[in-house]
């Protein structure tokens, strides 16, 4: 894959996690400002309604952390860019396939070493 494209690609998908992020940070803002369900007092709040809140403010953050670990394999994919790497998978040394790239271009791994990957981890 020519620099000029990769470099394109990661600096769109950098631009779309953040714009998710801000959206999310948004929301979430939004929410514990209000409230999620709009009642001024805690007190007399159904627990149910408590649990609900809890759960929709840990959902947020844990999309939140994924959204950084996202953003961060983007730097780390611009690193390999300005190294030389960018597309190399960092398993076995073999090329990326560009269309693997595309769809996801701070990918690291080629598909086969993705898939072990994966599964070292399940």
């Amino acid at each position: 894959m020519e620099r000029r494209e990769a470099t394109k690609l990661l600096a769109e998908e950098r631009s779309r996690l953040e714009q998710l992020r801000a959206s999310i940070e948004a929301e979430a803002a939004a929410l514990s400002e209000r409230g999620m369900t709009g009642e001024l007092s805690s007190a007399d709040q159904h627990p149910a309604d408590t649990a609900t809140e809890t759960f929709e403010r840990e959902k947020d953050l844990s999309i939140l952390d994924r959204i950084d670990a996202q953003l961060a394999d983007v730097a780390r994919a611009e690193k390999r860019l300005a190294a030389g790497t960018y597309g190399t998978c960092e398993a076995c040394g073999r090329p990326i396939d560009e269309d693997r790239l595309r769809a996801r271009p701070a990918a690291r791994f080629c598909l086969d070493d993705q898939h072990l990957a994966e599964r070292a981890i399940a």
